[in-house]
């Protein structure tokens, strides 16, 4: 009996060797430190770092740089904090650290605000998206952060991957894009 215990651990042991973990990819972000002796250096953040020189910040750019710390992040429906957020939770904290209101779900924000074209989207500006099959109202939606070349970059909290920036050349979001909005 203690035989068949001891090989039955060992298989369990050999077996799950060849699992793998599921892992998530963090952005990069770079080390802040706060110059002095090399003994009084000391690490103030580690948040991901956008040179854009000061005089030249927008409101838009203020906004797009809060949204950005939050890169990594875990999705959590509902959430608004770093230990999770979703999609319209993170521009609604983005949009409300620079007093711009903005409701708190994704169907009711795409009522805020002036339609565009997706020609005329510019950093700042919002994209909405219905991803569920099911549901006919909008469900999902994105900030955007660079255009570039006719590609736009834009950020969003997916709920595979967290809080990430994406193109919307990907097939999947260019598939379930729905319209743009402009709030500033």
């Amino acid at each position: 009996m203690f035989r068949k215990i001891i090989l039955i651990f060992f298989l369990l042991v050999l077996g799950s060797c060849g699992v793998s973990k599921k892992r998530t990819v963090k952005s990069k972000a770079y080390k802040v430190t706060v110059a002095g002796t090399p003994k009084d250096t000391v690490v103030v953040s580690e948040i991901p770092i956008i040179k854009i020189p000061e005089k030249e910040l927008s409101k838009a750019d203020d906004i797009i740089n809060t949204a950005l710390t939050f890169s990594g992040v875990r999705y959590k429906y509902g959430g608004t904090t770093k230990k999770g957020m979703d999609c319209s939770g993170l521009l609604y904290v983005s949009f409300g650290a620079h007093d711009v209101p903005l409701p708190r779900v994704s169907y009711a924000m795409a009522n805020e605000g002036k339609r565009i074209r997706l020609r005329q989207v510019a950093k700042g500006d919002l994209l909405f998206f219905k991803t569920s099959r099911r549901g006919k109202r909008i469900n999902h939606v994105g900030m955007v952060v660079a255009v570039e070349n006719d590609e736009i970059k834009f950020i969003h909290a997916s709920s595979s991957r967290g809080v990430i920036v994406s193109s919307l050349q990907e097939g999947y979001w260019n598939y379930a894009f729905i319209k743009a909005t402009r709030v500033l």
